[in-house]
């Protein structure tokens, strides 16, 4: 306190010493100042922005102006009109003074960004539409024109940078590209592989950009030089079909290697190496599959020949989609190497192939960290959604033409996201990303899963006698693909948005309300709130904010038929009842829900009795294709029943809860394999002679 009256005192006593000195009577100059403005941020190349010079301390407010960077980066009038020079010039931000005429050592100064626009300024990037390998890199140029400044800005698929589900490129337009190939719905309940785009935006224009696209080759489409490794494009040599004189081809991944009493077999689907139940034993499997070679046997290489296949109509349960080949010495690696699946690195930075971990493999559990390397989307990695289910999945006879047959499945596993698989990975290895360990057959999917046979049930069913059967390879390994920079997320785990309607959130308010007293009385509870269901976005559901970490004293997880979802955080600010807007600015407050969490071993055993006992009513209900066990967003860490519905389908209202146990509605396209001859891929033309009527050719792949 002392310092600051002690200041007060000096200023006070200042106008003093100033004015009265030596008993002679002084002035004070006053102090001229320069202050530029202009009401524009930016201005077009050879457009026009008014500056404006405010003088003060003087009568004279003239002004001199001038454009530091000289002509090249415009000019200016003596009332401070500023042309933008015909090109953006390099920097695009050009700075203008204004020197007072009173006094020439004061001067104010303003800047302005010279922008270019798209009838000026030109972007190319180049090369044009190349392909480039999973995990490979590509240098892309952008040739600017219409500007001396010639810098832009990447970014990939609309992401600046890029992102690790589509790769990244740097700010030199160096491309890392990602371990999936990335997937779209292809309109017809499937997924298929699509390009990607890169795009370089002006810096001197945000409106002048230029962009190509880029198709990602995994190296598991490729024709392989023999011995073969696996996890690789692959099918039966007679896996198509004509009409007219079109051929459609089929194929899809020739998955692992397995062994039975010393001999070497592969294995993959009956849809892939058996013609959905059409083939005969001895039947040739090539390397690629048709659909890879111009639907031409002479362009593949004969690497195993048909063994045995489970029957997907007339087979025993459990019902599995699994076939062998016995390969041909020399023509498939013994190691059962799989591409990308190594534990290290080649000196560019791709995984090497590498085999899973030998032996009888490992049961799935939920949300279990997986992998698997396949023939069209290569390798990809996401987590169990969901096992022990129970659905229907559909098939066709033959490929591109046939009746269409369902197969019900039991004790099946499903992992989330619609991209870990497309049309063509059917037959790959699903196994876990720290060890390799074999876990589930590829053999269907959605446009939101992927599904799986366990792969005790497949290795079983091919037992001879005393002769077990189980898988080729060396010791557990982790998945380095699945934990690189440039991880391959092609499976993009977020939880699906709310779409809870206003009537619906109004209904969970009254609900709320009615028994606001009851739900605070419990004391971890700080506040309840309103909001959308994770288990099932079409519904509400009243929110329950509390104390993370404290005792939970039964909640309920349902209030007169609405759904309840729990939050956990430490204080919250808001207490009491809230709004729907109060309980959505609550919410943000703590990190977004996981997809699927894990769930205990005693909570898995009390959602088995529930499905045990509901499993055969639910799936005679319209609209459903499966009922599986996995874990409820809702509330963290319990178990729910999984309800795989038919996206579109009518179905009877599911209720939220099921003797004691949450349901969790998982809505998709139906799942389906052997389907792909709606999505041509490549042309395969009969010999000249029996073109009689030209027309154009197709060929198609499997759905996973």
């Amino acid at each position: 306190m002392r310092r600051f009256y002690f200041l007060l005192f000096e200023l006070a006593v200042l106008p003093l010493v100033v004015s009265c000195g030596s008993g002679t009577a002084g002035t004070v100059s006053p102090v001229i100042s320069v202050r530029v403005s202009t009401s524009a941020t930016s201005v077009a190349a050879g457009q026009q922005a008014q500056f404006t010079a405010t003088v003060t301390g003087t009568t004279n407010t003239s002004v001199t102006w001038l454009v530091v960077g000289g002509a090249a980066d415009g000019t200016i009038s003596a009332s401070g009109l500023y042309t933008a020079p015909a090109v953006v010039p390099n920097p695009a931000l050009v700075t203008v003074t204004a020197t007072s005429q009173a006094d020439p050592t004061k001067s104010g100064s303003g800047s302005i960004t010279v922008t270019g626009t798209s009838s000026n300024i030109t972007v190319v990037v180049s090369p044009s539409s190349p392909t480039v390998p999973n995990f490979g890199r590509q240098q892309f140029n952008a040739a600017v024109s219409g500007t001396s400044n010639t810098a832009v800005n990447w970014s990939v698929n609309g992401t600046p940078g890029g992102s690790l589900q589509f790769g990244f490129i740097s700010s030199s337009g160096l491309y890392f590209g990602p371990g999936g190939v990335p997937t779209k719905s292809n309109g017809s309940g499937g997924v298929s592989t699509t390009t990607l785009t890169v795009t370089a935006v002006s810096q001197a224009s945000a409106s002048a950009s230029g962009s190509t696209t880029v198709t990602l080759m995994p190296a598991n489409r490729s024709a392989q030089p023999v011995p073969v490794n696996l996890g690789t494009s692959g099918g039966n040599a007679n896996d198509s079909s004509t009409s007219g004189n079109t051929i459609t081809c089929c194929g899809g991944t020739l998955g692992s290697l397995v062994v039975r009493g010393g001999t070497q077999y592969i294995l993959s689907n009956t849809h892939i190496l058996a013609r959905s139940d059409l083939a005969t034993i001895g039947e040739p499997i090539i390397q690629p599959g048709l659909v890879d070679a111009n639907c031409s046997k002479t362009q593949a290489t004969t690497v195993a020949n048909l063994s045995q296949f489970y029957n997907l109509e007339t087979g025993p349960v459990p019902k599995i989609d699994a076939a062998i080949a016995q390969v041909v010495s020399g023509d498939v690696s013994t190691t059962g190497a799989i591409e990308y699946l190594g534990a290290t690195t080649d000196a560019n930075g791709v995984p090497i192939p590498d085999a899973p971990n030998g032996g009888p493999g490992v049961a799935a559990t939920i949300n279990m960290a997986v992998a698997k390397s396949g023939r069209s989307t290569g390798l990809t990695c996401s987590t169990v959604f969901s096992t022990s289910i129970t659905t229907s999945v559909q098939y066709q006879k033959g490929c591109g033409t046939g009746t269409t047959f369902p197969v019900t499945y039991t004790n099946q596993v499903a992992v989330a996201g619609g991209s870990f698989s497309a049309e063509g990975d059917s037959g790959s290895l699903i196994v876990t990303q720290s060890t390799a360990d074999p876990v589930a057959l590829l053999y269907a999917g959605s446009d939101a899963d992927t599904v799986g046979n366990p792969v005790s049930a497949v290795l079983n069913f091919f037992k001879s006698g005393a002769n077990s059967v189980t898988f080729v390879g060396g010791a557990a390994h982790p998945v380095i693909g699945c934990t690189l920079p440039l991880k391959p997320a092609s499976a993009t785990l977020t939880v699906q948005a709310s779409a809870t309607s206003p009537e619906g959130l109004q209904n969970a308010i009254g609900v709320r309300d009615a028994y606001a007293p009851e739900l605070l009385a419990h004391p971890e509870v700080q506040a309840v709130g309103v909001g959308g269901s994770y288990d099932n976005p079409n519904e509400p559901a009243i929110l329950f904010f509390v104390t993370r970490g404290q005792p939970r004293t039964n909640i309920p997880q349902q209030v007169e038929g609405i759904r309840t979802r729990i939050i956990e955080g430490d204080l919250f600010p808001s207490r009491g009842a809230l709004t729907a807007a109060e309980s959505a600015t609550l919410e943000k407050s703590v990190p977004a829900p996981h997809m699927v969490y894990a769930i205990s071993d005693s909570e898995f055993s009390r959602a088995k009795i529930v499905h045990t006992a509901r499993v055969e009513e639910l799936m005679k209900q319209s609209g459903v294709q499966g009922v599986g066990i996995g874990s409820s967003v809702d509330a963290p860490g319990e178990a729910a029943l999984v309800i795989f519905l038919i996206r579109g389908a009518p179905h009877d209202p599911i209720p939220p809860v099921v003797d004691g146990l949450r349901t969790r509605i998982r809505e998709s396209s139906r799942f389906r394999a052997g389907f792909g001859d709606t999505h041509p891929q490549r042309g395969c033309s009969l010999s000249a002679a029996r073109k009689t009527q030209p027309k154009p050719a197709r060929a198609s792949l499997p759905k996973p």
